[in-house]
């Protein structure tokens, strides 16, 4: 039978996501990180539509010089709106968005890079596409972490006080 001991602390885990007020001046880094990512991939996505590329066509159809077909177009366009709605909600939520689908970006570009040159690449990438997955994943990163991690946070920061109670 197993038990748990708790170790030396309360036993109270910090919610990070408890600690930012929705007004905290972090929010419109957040926002404006969801929606300049949200709009690029929206309109890369809707000029992939309007070429009326085949769903799963790997011919090699063009959009700003990265390769894409139907389902690349329309998986970027729901990402896209899915980052417009972390926009429009801001916040937390925003923020947490941001990171999650950044690390999302990057595993994708790793999945893609090795599936390149294969029968399985039924998106289409090529290393552009790879190498974009990547830059648009440390943005989302970036964008989402901005403000809540870090060495130097300062001391009036919302997530360095939940850190640090008894200061």
């Amino acid at each position: 039978m197993a038990t748990h001991v708790q170790h030396g602390r309360s036993g109270r885990r910090i919610k990070l996501n408890d600690h930012l007020p929705v007004d905290h001046r972090l929010n419109l880094v957040y926002r404006i990180g969801a929606g300049l990512m949200g709009l690029g991939l929206v309109v890369f996505g809707i000029f992939g539509i309007i070429d009326a590329i085949g769903f799963f066509d790997t011919g090699g159809d063009e959009v700003w010089s990265l390769n894409t077909n139907g389902a690349l177009s329309w998986l970027s366009v729901g990402v896209g709106l899915l980052l417009f709605v972390g926009m429009v909600i801001g916040g937390n939520f925003a923020s947490t968005l941001n990171m999650t689908l950044g690390v999302l970006f990057i595993v994708s570009g790793f999945l893609n890079m090795s599936l390149l040159e294969t029968d399985y690449n039924f998106l289409a990438f090529k290393i552009q596409n790879c190498m974009l997955s990547f830059v648009i994943g440390i943005l989302l990163m970036v964008f989402g972490m901005y403000g809540r991690v870090g060495s130097a946070l300062p001391h009036d920061n919302p997530y360095w006080r939940a850190r640090h109670p008894e200061e």
